[in-house]
C-alpha cells in the first residue's frame, strides 16, 4: 500500500494552520538563538525501529482481543511497517521474533524491504516459552538451565537467530531470558548467573565479528522471587564477561516503581555500554503502554540524560539502536506505534532545546533551583509543530493518525485480511 499522494493532499489542507504552529515555535526558538532547521535535521534523522510483535493487538493474561486486519506473515508485517513509514518517515526498520518470523524467501523480503525503505533492525530470540517442536523444555531455565543438554538447545536457537538475521543483513542479535525462580531455595544465584554467561560466550564466539549482542533485564516477571538478569548492573557485568560487542538494552518497562532510569542511561551511556533501548509507557512495571503515554516529564528527563550523552565528545558509546517495545489491547496498534513515535520525537526535541551550557553552570554553582527551573521550562514547550515540519520535508504526514484515519487504513486491512486474522509472535 503506497500513499504518498493521499499524504501530500492531506498536507496541503492542513498547511495554513501548521504554518501558524510552526512559525510561531520557530520564531521563539531563533530569538534564543537555536537554528530551528538543525533541530529539525536532528529530529528527520532519528529513527525507531518498529517490532515485529507489535503489529497486532497484544494480549493480557485474561484474554486477546483482535481487531481484525492483523499481518498474517512477516510479508504483511513488513507492509505494515512500511505503511507506518511513509506516513512519518521516522520508522525505516523492523526488528524479527525467531521463531515466528523466520525469512523462507531472504531475497524476496530484502527487495520487499527495499521497495518501503526498510531495513531489519534486529533479530530477537525466544527461549521465554516452549515451541510445539522443541524436544526439551524451558520450563526450569535456558541459557541458565541446570541441565547442559537444554542450555545447548536454547544456544543453539540463539546461533540460528543469527543465521536467519545474517540472511536479511541485520547485524544485531537481542536477547532477553525469562529465566529466574519463584522460590526461595529453587535456584543457586551465582551458578545461574555463571552458566548463563558462559552460554552467552559460546553464542557471542558464533557472532561475525561485525555484530552487537544486546543483553536485555527485567526485575520481576514471568518469576517473581528472582531473574537471573534483574538489573542494569547485571547486564553490565555480563556484557563485561562476554565481549567488547556486547551492550546493555534498556527497557522503560523493565524497572521496579520508582527507579531514576534516567540515572541508568547516563550511567550505561559514560561506560559506553548502552547498546539498545526499548521505548514504552508503565504506571506499574510491564504495562507495554504508549510511550509518553504515562510519565512524560520521566520520559523527558531520560531524554535529557541520553541527549546530553549524545552531544559531548568525550562520551564513548555508540549509537543505541532504539525501537518501541508496547502490547497493543484496547487501541489499533498501528495508530499506537503512530502515536509512540510522535511522542518520542516530541520529547527528543524537547531534550535538543535544553541549554546544556547555562545547565552546566546551574550544576557548578549547586543552584538547584535554577537547574530544575531550566528543565521544567523546556518540558513545558511544545515541540509537536517541529516534529511535523520534520515529517512534511521527509515527504511524510505533518498529522499521520490524521491521514491513517482519512484513508480508513485498517477498515481497508480488515477487508484485505479477514476479521478475524491474528498476528503472530505476541
Amino acid at each position: 500500500m503506497f500513499i504518498s499522494d493521499h499524504i501530500q493532499h492531506h498536507n496541503d489542507k492542513t498547511r495554513a494552520t501548521h504554518a501558524f504552529h510552526f512559525l510561531h515555535i520557530a520564531e521563539i526558538l531563533t530569538q534564543k538563538g537555536i537554528d530551528v532547521q538543525d533541530m529539525i535535521e536532528k529530529i528527520k534523522a532519528f529513527q525507531v525501529a518498529i517490532p515485529s510483535w507489535a503489529l497486532g493487538t497484544g494480549g493480557t493474561r485474561f484474554g486477546r482481543f483482535p481487531g481484525g486486519g492483523e499481518p498474517r506473515s512477516l510479508e504483511e508485517k513488513i507492509e505494515d511497517v512500511g505503511l507506518l513509514h511513509q506516513l512519518n518517515h521516522s520508522s525505516d526498520s523492523i526488528s524479527l521474533h525467531i521463531p515466528w518470523d523466520i525469512p523462507k524467501d531472504p531475497a524476496a523480503l530484502k527487495s520487499q524491504l527495499q521497495a518501503y525503505g526498510l531495513t531489519i533492525d534486529s533479530v530477537n530470540s525466544n527461549t521465554f516459552q516452549d515451541q510445539p517442536d522443541q524436544a526439551l523444555s524451558y520450563k526450569f531455565g535456558s541459557l541458565c538451565h541446570t541441565d547442559a543438554a537444554v542450555r545447548q538447545q536454547a544456544i543453539d536457537h540463539n546461533i540460528a537467530c543469527i543465521e536467519h538475521g545474517k540472511a536479511l543483513d541485520s547485524k544485531v542479535l537481542t536477547v532477553w531470558l525469562a529465566d529466574g525462580s519463584n522460590f526461595p531455595g529453587q535456584q543457586h544465584f551465582r551458578r545461574a548467573w555463571q552458566r548463563t554467561a558462559d552460554s552467552l560466550a559460546d553464542i557471542y564466539q558464533a557472532m561475525p565479528a561485525d555484530w552487537t549482542m544486546l543483553i536485555e533485564y527485567k526485575p520481576y516477571e514471568p518469576h517473581f522471587y528472582s531473574m537471573v538478569i534483574p538489573d542494569w548492573g547485571t547486564s553490565y557485568a555480563l556484557c563485561q564477561y562476554v565481549g567488547k560487542n556486547a551492550q546493555v538494552l534498556v527497557d522503560l518497562g523493565h524497572h521496579l516503581p520508582n527507579t531514576n532510569i534516567e540515572q541508568i542511561v547516563a550511567r550505561l551511556m559514560h561506560f559506553g555500554r548502552l547498546g539498545g533501548f526499548h521505548f514504552n509507557g508503565s504506571m506499574y512495571g510491564d504495562d507495554d503502554l504508549t510511550t509518553g503515554s504515562i510519565k512524560p516529564y520521566q520520559f523527558f528527563l531520560i531524554f535529557n540524560e541520553l541527549v546530553d550523552a549524545m552531544e559531548d565528545h568525550a562520551v564513548k558509546n555508540p549509537p543505541p539502536a532504539w525501537m518501541i517495545d508496547a502490547s497493543h489491547n484496547t487501541k489499533d496498534p498501528l495508530e499506537d506505534l503512530l502515536q509512540s513515535v510522535q511522542n518520542i520525537l516530541s520529547t527528543y526535541a524537547k531534550a535538543l532545546l535544553v541549554d546544556r551550557a547555562v545547565l552546566a553552570i546551574a550544576q557548578q554553582n549547586n543552584d538547584v533551583l535554577a537547574a530544575e527551573e531550566l528543565l521544567r521550562d523546556v518540558f513545558a514547550t511544545d515541540t509537536r509543530a517541529l516534529v511535523a515540519e520534520a515529517a512534511r520535508q521527509a515527504g511524510g504526514a505533518g498529522d499521520p493518525i490524521g491521514v491513517y484515519r482519512a484513508l480508513g487504513i485498517r477498515e481497508q486491512l480488515i477487508e484485505k485480511r479477514g476479521k478475524k486474522s491474528v498476528a503472530t509472535g505476541l
